[in-house]
């Protein structure tokens, strides 16, 4: 092959052009490329603190403001049952207040009932004496044939009645 058969001719020259390409790639990169990656890499590296520093922080200030949030809702608990506890007591109040007037109510029905009931009482007694009085007077005729009067058999049903 004559490329083989060269190869001893330009053998030098080549590796020569090759230290040459390889070391302006190494310096274009060396000295061009690398710093510009590492500078990028450097400053995501400290973007990515930062940020997990901010991401630590907003956790930090979820966490109070999440601790605000719970304390927040325990004192409207508080504050609710307190209402809850004025309305109860309130409603209890009211509830006593009408039971109150109820059983006044039924208490002066009761008074005006016991009261009718007494003077029907009273009447009915005054017409039972009366119809005893009649009967008395007309028995004592029938049986004694003695006249007595009204108003003397009226005072005897009415004495017989106070010892009855």
């Amino acid at each position: 092959m004559p490329q083989l058969a060269q190869l001893p001719d330009i053998f030098w020259s080549q590796l020569f052009w090759l230290a040459i390409v390889f070391g302006v790639i190494f310096f274009v990169f060396g000295l061009g490329i690398v710093p510009k990656v590492e500078a990028t890499v450097d400053a995501r590296d400290t973007r990515i603190a930062e940020d997990l520093a901010i991401a630590e922080r907003a956790r930090a200030e979820a966490g109070e403001t999440e601790a605000a949030y719970h304390a927040r809702i325990e004192e409207s608990r508080a504050e609710a049952a307190k209402v809850a506890a004025a309305a109860r007591a309130e409603s209890a109040r009211a509830t006593e207040e009408k039971m109150k007037a109820v059983d006044a109510e039924v208490g002066a029905r009761i008074e005006a009932a016991e009261a009718r009931i007494r003077a029907a009482t009273t009447a009915a007694l005054g017409e039972i004496e009366g119809v005893a009085a009649e009967a008395a007077r007309e028995m004592v005729r029938r049986l004694a044939g003695v006249a007595v009067t009204e108003a003397e058999a009226a005072r005897e049903v009415k004495a017989a009645m106070a010892h009855g």
